[in-house]
């Protein structure tokens, strides 16, 4: 994937990295309720362990799945050691065992439909602001801000997109000195720039930085670069499923 490669602007390879222990969502709810939930709150679909892959369709009616995703899924797909869950953002649930979920492909912003019966659903109360214009990145747990700072994005002809993304995995940087920093988070976004890159397609990563004079410009190949220290902390607390809203 890109955050792998060379499309967020460094030169790791797929070798050099290695997935970090995914953060816990804080809440796991038995079934959905009639209590009024806080507005921050979102909600992470968790594919059980149980559940080999999972069956997306493209709405309640239809009958036969449109797609697949297994579970768990690989990040290098030739090496069966860089295993990741397969969660989903959820966009909506339905009282009759349905639930819809934002799905990390192309074109950006495709959603589906799960049965809820595959699915673990958790309460996160994080959510991640990435403002392109401004260049700045804001964290918050439900309304506190976690963290605020300046990031860089892409350059004119790789733009990053915007839209609403959810993080899709966490990977480790052996050599924490490289382009990516000690961390970067994959994102369920693609460059609508580049179809593919260095081999994989053009995903879209947050990660860590080694050169601070790129904060705060538009110079990478459509990934967000931020603080190596903050990513580091960020690492530690952010679950797979976090929403990213990355606007103008």
């Amino acid at each position: 994937m890109v955050i792998t490669a060379s499309a967020c602007g460094g030169g790791t390879t797929n070798a050099q990295v290695k997935r970090a222990k995914p953060t816990v969502a804080p809440t796991t709810l038995p079934a959905p309720t009639t209590t009024t939930v806080p507005a921050y709150i979102s909600y992470i679909a968790a594919v059980k362990p149980s559940v080999t892959s999972v069956a997306v369709y493209p709405s309640p009616d239809a009958p036969q799945p449109t797609q697949q995703f297994p579970n768990p899924w690989l990040y290098q797909p030739d090496n069966p050691d860089t295993k990741v869950p397969q969660v989903f953002l959820v966009k909506s649930q339905r009282a009759d065992g349905w639930v819809e979920v934002l799905l990390p492909v192309r074109p950006n912003g495709s959603t589906g439909w799960l049965h809820a019966s595959d699915v673990t659903l958790s309460q996160n109360p994080f959510h991640i602001v990435v403002s392109l214009g401004a260049h700045t990145i804001t964290v918050t747990n439900a309304t506190s801000v976690v963290y605020t700072g300046t990031v860089a994005v892409g350059a004119p002809d790789t733009p990053t997109p915007t839209g609403n993304y959810y993080l899709y995995v966490l990977l480790q940087a052996p050599d924490p000195t490289t382009a990516y920093g000690p961390y970067a988070y994959g994102l369920s976004s693609h460059s609508d720039a580049l179809d593919t890159f260095a081999g994989s397609d053009a995903e879209i990563g947050i990660h860590g930085n080694n050169d601070a004079s790129a904060l705060g410009q538009n110079v990478s190949h459509g990934c967000i670069r931020m603080d190596n220290d903050a990513i580091t902390a960020l690492s530690k607390q952010l679950p797979l499923g976090t929403p990213v809203d990355v606007n103008a």
